[in-house]
C-alpha cells in the first residue's frame, strides 16, 4: 500500500456517520416542541401569578390608605374686628450729631468717653490753639494801633478846622483866596483821614472779634443733651477744623429720648398703617420682659419702588435710655380688619386649576376655587369662593383627590396659625 492510500484509510477513520434510523429526526422535533410549551406554560403561570399578588397588594394598599387618611381640619370664620401685625423694625436716635473742630490746634484734654451721658454745653474737650493765640494777639495790637492813629487824626482835624475858620472869616484883603482855599483843602482832607482811621479801627475790631469767637471753640462743647456713641481723639492729636472727607471727627453725640422706630411696611398694609395714631407695642430680644407703647407718628406718604414698602415712623419716649439706637425690634400694630374670611396658609392648595382649597362635607373631599384677597404671611384671606363655617383641611396630601373620605381631625384656629409660624 502506498502512502496514498494510507491517508484516504485515516481520514475515512476520523470523518463521523452522515446516515441515522429512520425515525431519529421526529424524535428531535417532538422534543423541541415539548420543551417550548412547557416554557410557555411555565411563563404564563408565573405572570398570571405575579400580576394577581400585584392587584391584590394595590387593592389592598389602596383600601387601607382610604381608611387610614387622616387630615387636620379648622372651621373658617370671619376675623375680629381688629388684629394684630408684626413687623421687623429698627430703633434711631432722636438726633445724631457728628462733632467736628472749628480750629486747628491740638487736643490738650478730653473729658467724656463712649457711654457717658452729656448736658448741652457741656465741655467735652479743650484744643490748644499756639497760632490762633499768636493771631489773636496781633489783631488786638493792630487794634490799639488803629485807635491812637485815630486821635492823631482827630487832632489833625481839629486844627485843619480852627485854622480854615480864621482864614475863611478873615477879611478880604488880608489874606488870598488861594490861601483861603488850600485851608479848606486841608480840613477836607482831615476829615478824610479822620474817616479812613475810624474805619481800619472797624476793620481791626472785626477781625479781633472773630479771632475771639474763633477762641470760643477751644472748649468743645455738646450741642444738645444726649450720650456720647464714639471718641475719636485722643491727648496730643493734631486736629484740623472742617468736616472735610480728610478731617478726623472728635466725637459722635446721640440724643434717645425719645428714641425712633423705623418700620419697612409691606404696600398691601400702606392704607392702613399711613393713618397718624395707629397704636403699636415694641418689643426685643435682649430686653423679652419689657414692652413698650407707641403710636405712628409720621410715614412717607410714599411706596419706595425698589422694595415696595411704606416707611413708618413710631416715637416712644425712653426717659431710662432703655432702648439704644441700632437695635432690632419687632413692632405689633393694632389695625382694622377687613372682614374678609381667613384661612390658616396651610390650607391652601395650588393646582393647575389655580388657588383652591378642600372642604370637607359628610367626611369627603370637595375641592373649591377660591380668589385670595390679601396674603397676610401665616394667614390669607379669601374675598370669594368660601363659605363662613366651612371646614377647610390642612396641608392636604397631592395622593388625595376630590370624592375621597377621609377621617376628621378637627384643630381650632389659633393651633393652626401656629403651626404655620413655627413651620417657618
Amino acid at each position: 500500500m502506498d502512502i496514498g492510500d494510507q491517508k484516504a484509510t485515516a481520514a475515512d477513520k476520523e470523518t463521523p456517520p452522515t446516515s441515522y434510523s429512520p425515525g431519529t429526526a421526529g424524535k428531535l422535533l417532538r422534543l423541541t416542541i415539548a420543551a417550548a410549551v412547557a416554557l410557555a406554560i411555565g411563563y404564563f403561570i408565573v405572570h398570571h401569578q405575579k400580576a394577581a399578588s400585584q392587584s391584590q397588594l394595590a387593592s389592598m394598599t389602596k383600601q387601607l390608605g382610604l381608611e387610614n387618611a387622616r387630615v387636620d381640619v379648622v372651621t373658617v370664620g370671619r376675623p375680629p374686628a381688629t388684629r394684630s401685625l408684626t413687623l421687623p423694625g429698627e430703633t434711631a436716635a432722636w438726633y445724631t450729631s457728628t462733632i467736628y473742630a472749628r480750629v486747628n490746634g491740638y487736643v490738650e484734654k478730653w473729658f467724656v468717653d463712649i457711654g457717658d451721658h452729656v448736658k448741652k454745653g457741656q465741655i467735652l474737650a479743650t484744643i490748644d490753639t499756639p497760632e490762633l493765640d499768636a493771631e489773636l494777639n496781633a489783631a488786638k495790637a493792630r487794634f490799639k494801633a488803629s485807635e491812637a492813629q485815630v486821635l492823631v487824626k482827630q487832632a489833625q482835624l481839629e486844627f485843619a478846622k480852627t485854622t480854615y475858620e480864621r482864614w475863611k472869616n478873615s477879611p478880604k484883603g488880608v489874606v488870598s483866596e488861594q490861601e483861603r482855599e488850600d485851608k479848606k483843602a486841608q480840613n477836607a482832607v482831615a476829615i478824610a483821614e479822620l474817616n479812613a482811621a475810624q474805619a481800619q479801627v472797624g476793620r481791626d475790631q472785626a477781625e479781633m472779634d472773630r479771632l475771639t469767637a474763633l477762641e470760643g471753640f477751644k472748649q468743645v462743647t455738646a450741642p444738645f443733651d444726649g450720650t456720647i456713641i464714639n471718641r475719636h481723639i485722643d491727648l496730643g492729636n493734631l486736629v484740623t477744623a472742617g468736616s472735610s472727607a480728610s478731617t478726623t471727627s472728635l466725637y459722635q453725640i446721640a440724643k434717645d429720648d425719645p428714641i425712633r422706630v423705623f418700620v419697612e411696611a409691606p404696600q398691601n398694609m400702606a392704607a392702613q398703617l399711613m393713618q397718624i395714631g395707629t397704636p403699636a407695642a415694641i418689643t426685643c430680644d435682649y430686653l423679652p420682659a419689657q414692652r413698650f407703647e407707641g403710636m405712628v407718628s409720621r410715614t412717607a406718604e410714599a411706596i419706595n419702588p425698589e422694595a415696595r414698602t411704606l416707611r413708618v415712623e413710631i416715637d416712644i419716649p425712653n426717659p431710662n435710655r432703655t432702648l439704644v439706637s441700632g437695635t432690632y425690634v419687632k413692632v405689633s400694630f393694632n389695625i382694622k380688619s377687613s372682614g374678609q374670611i381667613e384661612i390658616p396658609a396651610a390650607a391652601l392648595l395650588f393646582r393647575t386649576q389655580g388657588p383652591q382649597v378642600a372642604v370637607i362635607e359628610d367626611g369627603v373631599i370637595d375641592l373649591k376655587d377660591v380668589t385670595i384677597g390679601r396674603d397676610n404671611g401665616n394667614v390669607i384671606e379669601i374675598s370669594s369662593g368660601l363659605k363662613e363655617g366651612a371646614k377647610v383641611a390642612l396641608n392636604l396630601s397631592s395622593q388625595i383627590v376630590a370624592g375621597q373620605k377621609v377621617e376628621v381631625n378637627e384643630i381650632d384656629q389659633d393651633h393652626a396659625k401656629n403651626l404655620a409660624a413655627s413651620a417657618h
